[in-house]
């Protein structure tokens, strides 16, 4: 298991400690949890359940063809 350091002011210290008790975690367990929940490549949950939600909202399919045609291209 590999180790890192952190330069934390007193102000963000006592948030981690205090996070940390609340959660029954010791510190470095609660900042790995955290890490991993905001370094995801995932989207969250809630992002997740919005799909589909706004039914005016257009697709890029429905874009494409509210554009107006290309130009010709000059060739080279």
């Amino acid at each position: 298991m590999s180790q890192i350091t952190l330069y934390l002011d007193d102000a963000t210290q006592a948030l981690v400690e205090q996070a940390a008790q609340a959660n029954g975690l010791s510190k470095s367990r609660w900042v790995s949890e955290i890490i991993r929940k905001y370094a995801a490549h995932e989207w969250p949950q809630d992002c997740l359940a919005l799909a589909g939600c706004f039914a005016d909202f257009p697709l890029r399919e429905d874009i494409a063809t509210a554009l107006p045609a290309d130009v010709p291209r000059v060739g080279f």
